[in-house]
């Protein structure tokens, strides 16, 4: 402890030295001053004093690359005068919005009546039944001005193949929704399959279209709108076999598999549900089956020869 109070008042007593001599004495002085002969083993606190002025202070560089022509031209006491570019001979300045005659309050009343309907005042000034409240107005405000959703008009036909309601049990007792299989498609060669659940059953079918939307696959026909060849598929215990018709038959099918067809625009083919009957299998292996179909032209393609040899 009174080693530490010797080397604290021998640190204060120095730097006193110190503020006096900056204050008084040149710096050549002061630098004298502190380099006094001092060693590290008389005190160490003394011995980092000393070093202190060792460093020399930073001076600003000046840079070449800085641009002052402008400066060294202009003469700080002389007043800078705004010298504007001049007005085009065709330049007609706007009118401003206060030289216009003033609106007389009957139109501006009307005016806003156009925009909002009649005011509460119980006058009319174009002529509408104040009594009366407007079809825009009671869709968009008050009881069941729940907006519907519009439908997607993307070229693709919708057609439900089953709803049925489905429970899940869970603590606090059992959760009913509804699941809806949905079939989308444009008759011209795409169709796709999609499953949605919800509380209510429109919103489970717009579940289940977006789903078929995403899910669209392209079915190769020929020009007779059938197969170019048979194919069987088969998803989870279902069984589908499909077999190209003659021109004149129609589509022979039952259940999920004949709606899948004909949203595909597929005219004239037999199918055949050889497994299950659930609906949902059986869209789904059908969609399978379409899948392992190819063209002509894309198994000559890939065989190297012309399609006239697919039949040599």
């Amino acid at each position: 402890m009174a080693a530490s109070a010797t080397s604290l008042s021998t640190f204060s007593a120095l730097s006193i030295c110190t503020s006096r001599f900056s204050l008084l004495s040149t710096p050549s002085s002061l630098s004298t001053t502190l380099y006094t002969p001092i060693t590290k083993s008389s005190h160490p606190s003394l011995f980092i004093i000393s070093n202190l002025a060792k460093f020399k202070p930073f001076k600003a560089t000046s840079s070449d690359d800085t641009d002052t022509t402008f400066f060294e031209n202009l003469n700080p006491e002389e007043d800078i005068t705004f010298d504007p570019p001049e007005r085009p001979e065709e330049f007609v300045a706007p009118p401003s919005f206060d030289e216009g005659p003033l609106e007389a309050e009957e139109a501006i009343a009307a005016a806003y009546e156009e925009l909002y309907g009649p005011a509460y005042s119980g006058e009319s000034l174009l002529g509408n039944d104040i009594y009366v409240m407007d079809a825009k107005v009671k869709k968009t405000i008050g009881f069941g001005s729940k907006a519907k959703k519009e439908k997607v008009r993307d070229g693709f036909e919708e057609r439900v193949v089953q709803v049925r309601r489905v429970t899940k049990v869970v603590k606090g007792g059992k959760q009913l929704h509804f699941r809806a299989i949905v079939v989308v498609g444009d008759k011209q060669g795409q169709v796709g399959v999609g499953v949605g659940k919800a509380k209510e059953v429109i919103a489970a079918v717009q579940k289940s279209a977006t789903n078929a939307r995403r899910n669209v696959i392209r079915v190769p026909m020929t020009k007779y709108l059938t197969f170019p060849h048979r194919s069987d598929g088969d998803y989870g215990a279902a069984k589908v076999m499909l077999r190209p018709a003659s021109p004149g038959t129609g589509v022979i099918a039952g259940g999920a598999v004949r709606i899948v067809l004909e949203m595909a625009g597929v005219e004239n083919a037999l199918g055949k549900q050889l497994g299950s009957n659930n609906a949902l299998n059986n869209a789904r292996a059908t969609v399978v089956a379409v899948q392992k179909m190819k063209q002509f032209s894309e198994v000559a393609q890939e065989r190297g020869i012309p399609m006239e040899e697919l039949w040599k």
